[in-house]
Protein backbone atom coordinates (compact mmCIF):
# COMPACT_ATOMS: atom_id res chain seq x y z
CA UNK A 1 0.00 0.00 0.00
CA UNK A 2 1.13 3.23 -0.89
CA UNK A 3 1.39 5.55 1.93
CA UNK A 4 -0.35 9.03 1.94
CA UNK A 5 1.74 12.58 1.86
CA UNK A 6 1.57 13.93 5.09
CA UNK A 7 0.05 17.28 4.87
CA UNK A 8 2.16 19.98 5.09
CA UNK A 9 0.10 21.92 7.80
CA UNK A 10 -2.48 21.11 10.36
CA UNK A 11 -4.64 23.91 11.74
CA UNK A 12 -3.43 25.41 14.96
CA UNK A 13 -5.62 26.78 17.53
CA UNK A 14 -4.16 29.90 20.14
CA UNK A 15 -5.81 28.34 23.62
CA UNK A 16 -6.19 24.68 24.53
CA UNK A 17 -7.52 22.95 27.13
CA UNK A 18 -5.00 21.98 30.49
CA UNK A 19 -5.77 20.49 33.68
CA UNK A 20 -3.47 22.52 35.79
CA UNK A 21 -2.63 21.38 40.14
CA UNK A 22 -3.57 23.52 42.84
CA UNK A 23 -3.04 22.08 46.24
CA UNK A 24 -2.43 18.63 46.46
CA UNK A 25 -4.85 16.35 44.92
CA UNK A 26 -6.66 19.42 43.39
CA UNK A 27 -6.72 19.11 39.65
CA UNK A 28 -8.65 22.23 37.43
CA UNK A 29 -9.56 22.13 33.74
CA UNK A 30 -8.73 25.33 32.73
CA UNK A 31 -7.59 27.60 29.39
CA UNK A 32 -4.08 27.85 28.21
CA UNK A 33 -2.23 29.29 25.02
CA UNK A 34 -1.06 26.84 22.73
CA UNK A 35 2.67 26.35 23.23
CA UNK A 36 4.89 27.35 20.03
CA UNK A 37 8.05 25.47 19.24
CA UNK A 38 11.47 26.72 19.07
CA UNK A 39 15.02 25.41 16.77
CA UNK A 40 15.20 21.53 17.34
CA UNK A 41 11.33 21.73 18.46
CA UNK A 42 8.36 20.68 17.66
CA UNK A 43 4.45 20.99 18.37
CA UNK A 44 2.59 17.80 19.10
CA UNK A 45 -1.07 17.43 19.19
CA UNK A 46 -1.76 14.84 22.14
CA UNK A 47 -3.44 12.37 21.03
CA UNK A 48 -3.22 10.16 24.20
CA UNK A 49 -0.98 9.83 27.33
CA UNK A 50 -1.18 7.15 29.98
CA UNK A 51 -1.17 7.43 33.83
CA UNK A 52 1.73 6.34 35.37
CA UNK A 53 1.92 6.06 39.10
CA UNK A 54 4.62 8.30 39.23
CA UNK A 55 1.67 10.75 37.88
CA UNK A 56 -0.47 10.08 40.97
CA UNK A 57 3.26 10.85 43.57
CA UNK A 58 3.12 14.41 42.10
CA UNK A 59 -0.28 15.23 42.12
CA UNK A 60 -0.35 14.49 45.74
CA UNK A 61 2.97 14.84 47.18
CA UNK A 62 5.21 17.36 44.78
CA UNK A 63 8.22 15.58 44.70
CA UNK A 64 9.99 14.68 41.96
CA UNK A 65 8.42 17.74 39.94
CA UNK A 66 10.43 20.97 40.28
CA UNK A 67 8.68 23.72 38.86
CA UNK A 68 10.31 27.49 39.65
CA UNK A 69 12.67 25.51 42.05
CA UNK A 70 9.90 24.51 44.21
CA UNK A 71 7.13 21.81 44.06
CA UNK A 72 5.00 22.18 41.38
CA UNK A 73 1.41 23.39 43.48
CA UNK A 74 -0.04 26.58 42.81
CA UNK A 75 2.06 27.29 40.27
CA UNK A 76 -0.24 26.85 36.58
CA UNK A 77 1.45 23.52 36.29
CA UNK A 78 0.00 20.32 34.16
CA UNK A 79 1.13 16.85 35.07
CA UNK A 80 1.24 13.94 32.82
CA UNK A 81 4.04 12.44 30.80
CA UNK A 82 3.58 9.10 28.93
CA UNK A 83 2.27 10.20 25.86
CA UNK A 84 2.16 10.00 22.11
CA UNK A 85 0.59 12.16 19.21
CA UNK A 86 0.75 14.37 16.06
CA UNK A 87 3.52 16.56 14.82
CA UNK A 88 1.78 19.70 14.07
CA UNK A 89 4.05 22.26 13.29
CA UNK A 90 8.15 22.40 13.16
CA UNK A 91 10.14 24.87 14.85
CA UNK A 92 13.01 26.46 13.02
CA UNK A 93 15.23 24.82 11.16
CA UNK A 94 13.46 21.24 11.71
CA UNK A 95 13.75 18.27 9.37
CA UNK A 96 14.05 15.05 11.00
CA UNK A 97 10.37 15.04 11.17
CA UNK A 98 7.56 15.81 8.98
CA UNK A 99 3.86 17.72 9.74
CA UNK A 100 1.18 15.04 10.55
CA UNK A 101 3.98 11.86 11.74
CA UNK A 102 2.68 9.94 14.35
CA UNK A 103 4.98 10.28 17.52
CA UNK A 104 6.21 8.92 21.24
CA UNK A 105 7.95 11.08 23.34
CA UNK A 106 10.06 10.45 25.81
CA UNK A 107 10.35 12.56 29.47
CA UNK A 108 13.10 13.76 29.45
CA UNK A 109 15.71 15.84 27.27
CA UNK A 110 18.55 16.97 29.01
CA UNK A 111 20.41 19.64 29.34
CA UNK A 112 23.19 18.50 25.87
CA UNK A 113 25.60 19.98 28.40
CA UNK A 114 26.68 18.44 31.60
CA UNK A 115 28.96 15.88 31.89
CA UNK A 116 26.20 13.17 32.58
CA UNK A 117 24.41 14.47 29.47
CA UNK A 118 27.30 14.17 27.23
CA UNK A 119 27.85 10.38 28.72
CA UNK A 120 23.89 9.93 27.44
CA UNK A 121 22.76 9.49 31.12
CA UNK A 122 20.20 12.09 30.04
CA UNK A 123 17.94 11.15 32.59
CA UNK A 124 20.43 11.81 35.67
CA UNK A 125 21.36 15.84 33.95
CA UNK A 126 23.29 17.67 36.02
CA UNK A 127 20.96 20.52 35.93
CA UNK A 128 17.91 18.38 36.27
CA UNK A 129 14.69 21.30 36.93
CA UNK A 130 17.53 24.28 36.32
CA UNK A 131 14.89 25.59 33.55
CA UNK A 132 13.20 28.83 35.52
CA UNK A 133 13.53 32.36 35.78
CA UNK A 134 16.08 33.63 34.24
CA UNK A 135 18.61 30.81 35.07
CA UNK A 136 17.28 28.12 32.05
CA UNK A 137 20.21 25.66 31.73
CA UNK A 138 18.26 23.44 28.47
CA UNK A 139 16.91 20.80 30.72
CA UNK A 140 13.20 19.43 30.31
CA UNK A 141 11.62 16.43 31.65
CA UNK A 142 7.34 16.43 30.81
CA UNK A 143 5.35 17.10 33.68
CA UNK A 144 8.20 17.06 36.09
CA UNK A 145 9.86 20.22 35.20
CA UNK A 146 7.81 21.81 32.72
CA UNK A 147 4.07 21.23 31.66
CA UNK A 148 2.93 17.96 30.81
CA UNK A 149 0.83 16.14 28.56
CA UNK A 150 -3.05 16.13 30.77
CA UNK A 151 -3.37 18.80 27.50
CA UNK A 152 -4.10 18.99 23.98
CA UNK A 153 -0.87 20.61 22.94
CA UNK A 154 3.13 20.36 23.77
CA UNK A 155 6.41 21.39 22.35
CA UNK A 156 9.12 19.02 22.93
CA UNK A 157 12.47 18.59 21.31
CA UNK A 158 13.10 16.69 18.42
CA UNK A 159 15.50 13.90 20.43
CA UNK A 160 12.63 13.20 22.27
CA UNK A 161 10.78 11.83 20.05
CA UNK A 162 10.65 8.33 18.31
CA UNK A 163 8.02 7.54 15.31
CA UNK A 164 5.10 5.47 16.03
CA UNK A 165 4.92 1.91 14.34
CA UNK A 166 2.64 1.71 11.25
CA UNK A 167 -0.56 0.28 12.26
CA UNK A 168 -0.31 0.56 16.29
CA UNK A 169 -3.45 1.86 18.05
CA UNK A 170 -3.00 5.92 19.81
CA UNK A 171 -3.36 3.56 23.04
CA UNK A 172 -0.44 0.73 22.62
CA UNK A 173 1.62 3.71 21.33
CA UNK A 174 1.73 5.80 24.73
CA UNK A 175 3.45 2.18 26.44
CA UNK A 176 6.54 2.76 24.39
CA UNK A 177 7.39 5.25 26.93
CA UNK A 178 6.92 2.69 29.73
CA UNK A 179 8.41 -0.27 27.69
CA UNK A 180 11.47 1.85 26.89
CA UNK A 181 11.45 2.19 31.25
CA UNK A 182 11.81 -1.59 31.21
CA UNK A 183 14.28 -1.58 28.12
CA UNK A 184 16.75 0.99 29.94
CA UNK A 185 16.75 -0.91 32.97
CA UNK A 186 17.97 -4.10 31.31
CA UNK A 187 20.33 -1.80 29.61
CA UNK A 188 21.66 -0.38 32.38
CA UNK A 189 22.06 -4.39 33.89
CA UNK A 190 24.19 -4.56 31.32
CA UNK A 191 25.50 -7.73 29.57
CA UNK A 192 22.00 -9.58 29.63
CA UNK A 193 22.50 -12.43 26.87
CA UNK A 194 19.86 -15.03 25.64
CA UNK A 195 19.89 -17.78 28.29
CA UNK A 196 20.85 -15.37 31.26
CA UNK A 197 18.40 -16.00 34.13
CA UNK A 198 16.34 -12.79 35.73
CA UNK A 199 14.15 -12.36 38.38
CA UNK A 200 11.49 -9.40 37.75
CA UNK A 201 10.12 -8.34 41.34
CA UNK A 202 6.29 -6.27 40.88
CA UNK A 203 3.89 -6.85 38.31
CA UNK A 204 3.44 -3.59 37.68
CA UNK A 205 3.11 -2.07 34.33
CA UNK A 206 7.23 -1.48 33.99
CA UNK A 207 7.76 -5.28 35.78
CA UNK A 208 5.16 -6.61 33.17
CA UNK A 209 6.67 -4.74 30.48
CA UNK A 210 9.71 -6.21 31.40
CA UNK A 211 8.88 -9.59 31.04
CA UNK A 212 8.21 -9.23 27.88
CA UNK A 213 11.40 -7.22 27.17
CA UNK A 214 13.41 -9.70 28.47
CA UNK A 215 12.00 -12.57 26.86
CA UNK A 216 13.00 -10.79 23.57
CA UNK A 217 16.07 -10.41 24.29
CA UNK A 218 16.33 -14.36 25.18
CA UNK A 219 16.68 -14.44 29.01
CA UNK A 220 16.01 -17.86 30.18
CA UNK A 221 14.33 -18.00 32.68
CA UNK A 222 12.32 -14.87 33.01
CA UNK A 223 10.55 -14.91 36.51
CA UNK A 224 8.05 -12.88 38.03
CA UNK A 225 6.53 -12.43 41.72
CA UNK A 226 3.85 -10.01 42.77
CA UNK A 227 0.85 -10.93 45.12
CA UNK A 228 -2.08 -10.80 42.31
CA UNK A 229 -2.39 -13.55 40.62
CA UNK A 230 -4.50 -11.90 37.93
CA UNK A 231 -1.01 -9.83 36.92
CA UNK A 232 0.70 -12.88 37.24
CA UNK A 233 -1.25 -14.15 34.49
CA UNK A 234 -0.59 -11.40 32.17
CA UNK A 235 3.34 -12.19 33.03
CA UNK A 236 2.44 -15.50 31.67
CA UNK A 237 1.26 -13.76 28.62
CA UNK A 238 3.93 -11.75 28.22
CA UNK A 239 6.61 -14.55 28.03
CA UNK A 240 6.99 -15.11 31.83
CA UNK A 241 8.45 -18.75 32.38
CA UNK A 242 7.85 -19.05 35.94
CA UNK A 243 5.53 -16.29 37.95
CA UNK A 244 5.46 -16.59 42.15
CA UNK A 245 2.76 -15.47 44.06
CA UNK A 246 4.83 -14.01 47.03
CA UNK A 247 1.68 -14.15 49.38
CA UNK A 248 1.44 -17.71 49.34
CA UNK A 249 5.14 -19.10 48.87
CA UNK A 250 8.44 -18.34 49.67
CA UNK A 251 10.19 -16.23 46.79
CA UNK A 252 13.46 -17.15 48.31
CA UNK A 253 13.06 -21.20 48.39
CA UNK A 254 11.05 -20.93 44.70
CA UNK A 255 13.64 -19.58 43.30
CA UNK A 256 16.21 -21.51 45.04
CA UNK A 257 14.40 -24.62 43.42
CA UNK A 258 14.25 -23.64 40.06
CA UNK A 259 17.62 -22.52 39.50
CA UNK A 260 19.01 -25.29 41.26
CA UNK A 261 20.24 -23.33 44.30
CA UNK A 262 22.47 -21.08 42.60
CA UNK A 263 20.53 -18.34 42.41
CA UNK A 264 19.59 -16.22 39.20
CA UNK A 265 21.79 -13.11 37.07
CA UNK A 266 19.93 -10.85 37.58
CA UNK A 267 16.76 -9.21 39.50
CA UNK A 268 14.73 -6.64 37.53
CA UNK A 269 13.57 -4.47 41.25
CA UNK A 270 9.63 -2.94 40.42
CA UNK A 271 7.68 -3.07 43.71
CA UNK A 272 8.98 -0.63 45.59
CA UNK A 273 8.34 -2.56 48.89
CA UNK A 274 9.99 -2.04 52.06
CA UNK A 275 11.81 -5.49 52.22
CA UNK A 276 12.69 -5.24 48.46
CA UNK A 277 15.99 -4.62 47.84
CA UNK A 278 17.55 -6.59 50.44
CA UNK A 279 15.67 -9.77 49.20
CA UNK A 280 16.87 -8.63 45.81
CA UNK A 281 20.47 -8.79 47.07
CA UNK A 282 19.73 -12.63 48.05
CA UNK A 283 18.17 -13.52 45.17
CA UNK A 284 21.30 -12.99 42.61
CA UNK A 285 24.28 -15.48 42.97
CA UNK A 286 27.10 -14.42 43.50
CA UNK A 287 28.74 -11.64 41.32
CA UNK A 288 25.27 -11.03 40.13
CA UNK A 289 22.98 -7.70 39.09
CA UNK A 290 20.20 -5.66 40.63
CA UNK A 291 18.15 -2.94 39.27
CA UNK A 292 15.96 -0.66 41.69
CA UNK A 293 13.15 0.49 39.06
CA UNK A 294 10.68 1.20 41.80
CA UNK A 295 10.36 4.37 43.99
CA UNK A 296 10.47 3.12 47.77
CA UNK A 297 8.31 5.37 49.95
CA UNK A 298 10.75 5.00 53.05
CA UNK A 299 14.44 3.86 53.76
CA UNK A 300 15.48 0.21 53.71
CA UNK A 301 17.60 -1.45 55.50
CA UNK A 302 19.86 -3.83 53.54
CA UNK A 303 22.42 -6.48 54.59
CA UNK A 304 25.43 -5.21 53.08
CA UNK A 305 27.54 -7.26 54.03
CA UNK A 306 26.22 -9.60 51.96
CA UNK A 307 26.54 -7.51 48.98
CA UNK A 308 30.08 -6.89 49.36
CA UNK A 309 31.00 -10.78 50.46
CA UNK A 310 29.16 -11.34 47.36
CA UNK A 311 30.40 -8.93 45.02
CA UNK A 312 26.98 -8.23 43.80
CA UNK A 313 26.22 -4.74 41.99
CA UNK A 314 23.50 -2.54 42.58
CA UNK A 315 21.90 0.21 40.16
CA UNK A 316 19.02 2.51 40.51
CA UNK A 317 17.54 3.98 36.78
CA UNK A 318 15.63 6.66 36.24
CA UNK A 319 13.01 7.30 33.52
CA UNK A 320 13.96 5.53 29.79
CA UNK A 321 17.37 7.01 29.14
CA UNK A 322 20.30 5.81 26.48
CA UNK A 323 17.38 5.73 23.38
CA UNK A 324 16.24 2.88 25.08
CA UNK A 325 12.42 4.24 23.87
CA UNK A 326 13.36 3.42 20.11
CA UNK A 327 14.39 0.12 21.06
CA UNK A 328 11.49 -0.79 22.71
CA UNK A 329 9.17 0.97 20.31
CA UNK A 330 11.22 -1.95 17.46
CA UNK A 331 10.23 -4.58 19.71
CA UNK A 332 6.64 -3.83 19.76
CA UNK A 333 6.75 -2.97 16.06
CA UNK A 334 7.97 -6.71 15.05
CA UNK A 335 5.49 -8.06 17.93
CA UNK A 336 8.56 -9.27 20.39
CA UNK A 337 6.29 -7.16 22.87
CA UNK A 338 2.57 -7.52 23.29
CA UNK A 339 1.98 -3.79 25.04
CA UNK A 340 -0.97 -3.71 24.50
CA UNK A 341 -1.89 -6.41 27.32
CA UNK A 342 -1.29 -4.02 30.30
CA UNK A 343 -3.53 -1.28 28.83
CA UNK A 344 -6.93 -1.86 31.07
CA UNK A 345 -8.94 1.32 30.49
CA UNK A 346 -9.88 4.19 28.54
CA UNK A 347 -11.05 7.54 29.23
CA UNK A 348 -11.16 10.78 27.20
CA UNK A 349 -9.39 14.05 28.64
CA UNK A 350 -12.81 15.61 29.88
CA UNK A 351 -12.77 12.99 33.22
CA UNK A 352 -9.02 12.78 33.89
CA UNK A 353 -10.00 12.72 37.73
CA UNK A 354 -12.25 9.51 36.99
CA UNK A 355 -8.94 7.75 35.41
CA UNK A 356 -7.00 9.00 38.20
CA UNK A 357 -9.23 7.11 40.62
CA UNK A 358 -9.06 4.13 38.99
CA UNK A 359 -5.34 4.18 38.55
CA UNK A 360 -4.51 5.37 42.56
CA UNK A 361 -7.22 2.60 43.63
CA UNK A 362 -6.58 -0.23 41.12
CA UNK A 363 -10.31 -0.71 40.71
CA UNK A 364 -11.78 -3.30 38.11
CA UNK A 365 -8.54 -4.20 37.62
CA UNK A 366 -6.70 -1.17 36.49
CA UNK A 367 -2.93 -1.66 35.36
CA UNK A 368 -2.56 0.82 32.63
CA UNK A 369 -4.88 3.78 32.42
CA UNK A 370 -4.95 5.49 29.29
CA UNK A 371 -6.47 8.94 28.42
CA UNK A 372 -7.56 9.90 24.92
CA UNK A 373 -7.75 13.25 23.73
CA UNK A 374 -10.77 15.11 22.20
CA UNK A 375 -12.63 17.58 21.83
CA UNK A 376 -13.75 19.62 24.91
Amino acid sequence: MIAKPAPSSIAIPTTMKAWVLGDPDELTLVDKPVPRPGPAEVLIRIDAVAICATDLEIISGGTPALIEGELPFNKNFTPGHEFMGTVIELGPSVDEFAVGERVAVEIHAGCGRCERCREGMYTSCLNYGQNYGQHDKGHRANGYTTDGAFTQYAVNHVNTLVRVPEGMSDETATLIVTAGTAMYGLDVLGGLIAGQSIVITGAGPIGLLAVGVAKALGASPVILTDLVDERLQIGLKLGADHVINAGKESVHEAVARLSGGRGVNYVFECSGAPNAVDDAVKLVNRGGRVCLGAFAHEPALVDVRHIVSNNIYLYGIRGEGQSAVKRAAALMAQDKLDAALIHTHTFPLSELPTGLRYAREKLDGAIKIVIKNQEI
